[in-house]
């Protein structure tokens, strides 16, 4: 199962969220441009457990050295895929958790979630002298809040099934809760290894404590500034519509929001529609200066007519409150 996104739009734009995604492919870029010298930053820079266990090792280190790996290693990672794969997930689910607990508490609670899951990895292998590197354990943790925050939301989820690509909305409490399960039992079932599974579980953990714990700190007077700047002013590019319409007509109509700043200026929007079609997702353009009421067409994806003809769906436009 691949994630391509959920179904919530967020309030206000992930400033914080968005600046952790640039900072970790930043990084990653750095990590390239070593060459042959990324071994020794990665040894450095990345959580070794037996580095804090092992007196002759740690004694190579400082104080300030050992405390700012439990930072530094979040923004590393092992390959182009591993980036890829965890800066998507997070792309997805820190959004949301970021615009329920604001900008500036979602920082604390990320940093957090990844201090505590490298302290989870220590733990299950407190004499590994393998690297641990990856924001995958804060990552988790975004997701464990995400779980409890948004568990009626949908994930919309890829499925290959052998050649063909078949998307279905999957409740968020299902596709995050098999996550978990997953991560805990490859956990159980490893002896040892390059992945730190104990890191995701701890992390997943963690960030459901966390994320119940840190709304009660007050929320500072510049993260309500940030606020206001930050909001959204457009509607989700990405919409679930349910087509529906009389048994005996091929037609189909659904609901298309747009702003009315979209509806001035003119927006692109992807639809999903689940409905036994071949192919799910679909790109609408709203054209500039359209009324609420409009309706546009979508040729030949609505029901099988008496004929075997094939009917069209009208989306029709209808304006939303800006955020």
């Amino acid at each position: 199962m691949f994630p391509i996104r959920d179904t919530i739009q967020s309030r206000t734009v992930p400033v914080v969220n968005n600046l952790i995604i640039g900072v970790n492919i930043l990084v990653f870029l750095v990590q390239l441009s070593l060459g042959t010298g990324a071994s020794q930053f990665v040894t450095h820079y990345g959580l070794t457990p037996a580095r804090y266990t092992v007196p002759e090792i740690a004694a190579y280190f400082s104080l300030s050295q050992q405390a700012f790996s439990f930072f530094s290693y979040m923004f590393l990672h092992g390959g182009f895929l591993h980036l890829l794969g965890n800066m998507w997930m997070l792309y997805i689910f820190g959004d949301n958790v970021e615009d329920r607990l604001g900008h500036f508490r979602y920082l604390a609670f990320f940093l957090a979630c990844g201090v505590l899951a490298g302290a989870a990895h220590m733990v299950s292998a407190p004499y590994s002298k393998l690297p641990t590197v990856g924001a995958s354990g804060a990552i988790a943790g975004v997701m464990g809040a995400y779980f409890l925050l948004h568990p009626r939301a949908k994930v919309l989820t890829l499925i290959p099934i052998i050649i063909i690509p078949f998307f279905v909305e999957i409740p968020a409490f299902f596709f995050l809760g098999f996550w978990f399960v997953m991560q805990f039992l490859n956990a159980a079932g490893s002896a040892s290894g390059g992945i730190a599974w104990w890191a995701h579980v701890g992390g997943f953990i963690f960030g459901m404590i966390l994320v119940r714990l840190i709304p009660m700190a007050p929320q500072i007077g510049a993260d309500r500034m940030v606020r206001s700047v930050t909001k959204r002013r457009r509607s989700p590019r990405l919409q679930v519509l349910r087509p529906s319409g009389a048994p005996a007509v091929a037609d189909m109509t659904a609901t298309l929001f747009v702003t009315p700043t979209e509806a001035r200026l003119g927006a692109k929007k992807i639809v999903n529609i689940p409905w036994g079609y071949e192919k799910r997702l679909f790109t609408v353009v709203v054209p500039p200066g359209v009324r609420p009421g409009t309706k546009l067409r979508l040729k030949g994806l609505g029901k099988s007519g008496p004929g075997g003809e094939r009917g069209d769906i009208y989306l029709e436009v209808a304006l939303t409150r800006e955020a």
